[in-house]
């Protein structure tokens, strides 16, 4: 059995991945193929400038198309930048028939209605994330499907976006010839591919450190609980690295990858990396203590901005699966050592090969973590759709018949009556 074939566009800030998947009969992501291309037109995750990024998205999708050899028309987008915002409001439905068994349906037509939420101007909702249900004052249920009930309410953690920065994304997807399914929130995304279903029961933090923005999911209890978009990323390292040791940027992030550390304590004093110089120009030794202290101050102040999130969200002490890290960023040596340190947290870092099928291993860098997360929550929403215009076509069906029984029992009684 082959499902339906989802494609994730993930643009970031340093690249823009388009991976193309689909299901396998084990329930597996089987990846077709994917294009990676350079991101010019995205500045801290949001459109800075659209045609450099429609050109990027063009470039990652024949790339992704020459691959998997297949026409790719529908994409699945991450959205995150500084404008994302959190809040929490309750939702309530007052259904008519008291001994009629709440459906999904009724869940569903309410978290509809959250949609429809007044917000400040210039800012829409992107996505509703019911916490618990409760039904005639009894609290803290989880699943109220199947359950009786006159009036149904939830608690729900709502993400909302700048309608400009979803509209630019929107345009440049249309530009690139492409037409955008559903807009999904990048760490939202990146915790599908990376977290385990144990993880998010017992409680986890995701930090997934990007180009340039770092993003937070937090999940207890099977739910999410938290988001928040921090506007730093690998890209500010990277532009510290080129102040501090008066180097090109090119140079500097070939040194982040290749000699970078989180933790100066750990690299020897007398180390050092020789780099050619510019037009004849004498080359330039650079110590690669140094290059750590550098990587290290603004390390730390990423940290610290995503751990005043985590104490923020009040889940702080209910992290039993404590940390964990995964983008481009997280790939940074001696990182997990640096955030351990300064959170006291248990960390580990997510790679996305947890819901792949086997042979995905150019893959399973945390580098395409969003990448991989948008592929599932396409497929996730794929589905979602498919049960929907089942129940539609079903309830159709049935009050089709209803009707048709009634008017088939009124046509009897007038024949009776008659004779």
């Amino acid at each position: 059995m082959d499902s339906e074939i989802v494609v994730g566009l993930d643009i970031g800030t340093t690249k823009i991945v388009a991976m193309v998947g689909r299901k396998n009969e084990y329930g597996k992501i089987e990846i077709l193929g994917y294009g990676k291309a350079d991101s010019f037109g995205v500045k801290r995750g949001m459109v800075a400038n659209i045609e450099e990024t429609v050109q990027s998205i063009r470039d990652a999708v024949a790339e992704a198309e020459a691959k998997s050899g297949v026409d790719i028309k529908f994409v699945n987008v991450g959205i995150a930048g500084q404008h994302i915002k959190s809040l929490h409001h309750r939702g309530i439905r007052t259904r008519s028939n008291i001994d009629e068994e709440i459906s999904q349906n009724d869940i569903d037509m309410l978290i509809e209605d959250m949609y429809k939420l007044v917000l400040p101007p210039g800012e829409e909702i992107i996505h509703v994330f019911p916490q618990e249900y409760i039904i005639d004052n009894e609290q803290g249920i989880k699943s109220p499907k199947g359950m009786l009930g006159v009036r149904l309410e939830a608690n729900c953690h709502i993400v909302t976006g700048q309608i400009t920065a979803a509209k630019n994304i929107d345009k440049c997807v249309q530009k690139a010839g492409l037409e955008l399914t559903e807009l999904i929130l990048e760490p939202i995304a990146s915790a599908e591919a990376v977290l385990t279903q144990e993880e998010k029961e017992a409680g986890v933090v995701l930090i997934d450190i990007g180009g340039g923005t770092t993003d937070i999911a937090i999940f207890q209890d099977g739910i999410l609980r938290h988001t928040a978009v921090i506007p730093f990323g690998g890209d500010i390292i990277t532009e510290d690295i080129k102040e501090g040791c008066t180097i090109i940027k090119k140079q500097a992030e070939a040194l982040k990858v290749k000699f970078g550390s989180a933790l100066a304590s750990e690299n020897q004093e007398n180390e050092v990396v020789v780099i050619p110089g510019l037009r004849g120009r004498p080359p330039k030794e650079i110590s690669v203590k140094n290059l750590a202290s550098i990587i290290q101050a603004r390390m730390e102040e990423i940290i610290e901005h995503a751990y005043f999130e985590i104490k923020n969200s009040g889940y702080e002490k209910k992290m039993i699966a404590g940390i964990v890290l995964t983008g481009g960023g997280a790939m940074l040596k001696h990182l997990r050592q640096l955030v351990e340190y300064m959170t006291g947290m248990d960390t580990r870092i997510g790679y996305p090969s947890e819901h792949l099928a086997k042979g995905a291993e150019d893959i399973s860098s945390p580098i395409y973590a969003t990448s991989v997360g948008l592929v599932i929550k396409g497929l996730e929403h794929f589905e979602k759709q498919k049960r929907k215009t089942t129940v539609t076509t079903h309830s159709k069906k049935t009050r089709g018949n209803f009707f048709d029984n009634l008017f088939n029992k009124s046509k009897q009684w007038f024949e009776d009556d008659s004779n």
